[in-house]
């Protein structure tokens, strides 16, 4: 084999291939499917959030490797709940960005991660104008984690429910970060909160 490359280098012949393949234009164009339903705790005095569960299936088509594309499935999801929850841009009055480290910046962490993660990848069979009959299963996941945002959204509702507000109705922006959130569970609501776990607290001590 040395020999063969030696002599390729001294008669200046090439041993490199390679090759360019342009897909038709119907191979590109087809529709991704998921669904993914997911549980949220809320702390309304902080704000914080613990996702409780998340469990999510995904179209692959015929995945390729299906090892590979969970992992781009479960990845995606992760970097959807940052940009539904935690990934909020702030700039000041002149127009500059403020939140530009990560001290301000919550991108994903190990902790942004469901305590319980189910994902599946779906293979819906053979398609005669994609790739192998495969699905991309990058960056369609991301709207996957629009779970998570709808769930801190009726965690919110569910606790203004439950100390009396009737303002159930409301409008949760993106991201939801836990400064949203704790104000969109209200002072009120917070009040009551401490005055009911007050009470509580005094009738044990009682008993």
């Amino acid at each position: 084999m040395g020999c063969f490359d030696c002599s390729a280098i001294t008669d200046n012949v090439n041993l490199s291939s390679s090759a360019y393949w342009v897909p038709a234009q119907e191979s590109s164009t087809y529709l991704n499917y998921g669904a993914a339903i997911s549980e949220v705790e809320i702390d309304v005095l902080t704000g914080a959030i613990t996702l409780l569960r998340s469990d999510l299936v995904y179209d692959c088509g015929k995945s390729l490797n299906p090892a590979v594309d969970l992992g781009q499935i479960e990845g995606s999801f992760i970097q959807g709940i940052g940009f539904f929850i935690n990934e909020e841009h702030e700039t000041n009055a002149d127009g500059l960005v403020v939140s530009d480290s990560t001290w301000v910046y919550k991108i994903p962490s190990v902790d942004t991660i469901p305590k319980q993660f189910n994902a599946e990848v779906l293979n819906t069979g053979y398609h005669k104008n994609r790739v192998l009959s495969s699905k991309a299963s990058g960056e369609p996941a991301v709207v996957l984690a629009a779970s998570v945002h709808c769930a801190v959204r009726e965690a919110i509702r569910a606790a203004r429910k439950e100390f009396g507000s009737s303002e159930l109705i409301f409008q949760l922006d993106v991201p939801a970060p836990m400064t949203h959130v704790k104000e969109m569970c209200g002072l009120d609501i917070v009040d009551k909160y401490l005055e009911s776990l007050s009470a509580h607290q005094s009738r044990a001590a009682a008993a």
